[in-house]
């Protein structure tokens, strides 16, 4: 391995490790950081209507999860056919 691959791949590393050791806080979506903004602003609010179905926090972690690996597999898929017919271009 080169030792550039090997500054990059440290790199990498600490810049996702090093957050979640010394930033002191909680993670939150922005649908409830927006809620509760509504609520500071405007405590008299109602919402127009509610969800039909609110899953568990675990099932909704998994469901955005696979959202996001498929999306990934979708672009991946997409730019691997891209490329593919490119080379297979250059070499007719």
């Amino acid at each position: 391995m080169k030792n550039s691959t090997k500054w990059i791949l440290i790199a990498v590393v600490l810049l996702a490790v090093l957050p979640l050791l010394f930033v002191k806080g909680e993670f939150g979506g922005a649908d409830d950081a927006a809620e509760d903004m509504i609520k500071t602003l405007q405590p008299s609010y109602e919402p127009w209507f509610s969800s039909l179905l609110e899953p568990p926090p675990e099932t909704e972690s998994m469901l955005f999860a696979l959202q996001a690996a498929l999306g990934a597999g979708f672009i991946g898929y997409t730019i691997g056919l891209f490329k593919g017919k490119s080379a297979k271009s250059k070499t007719q």
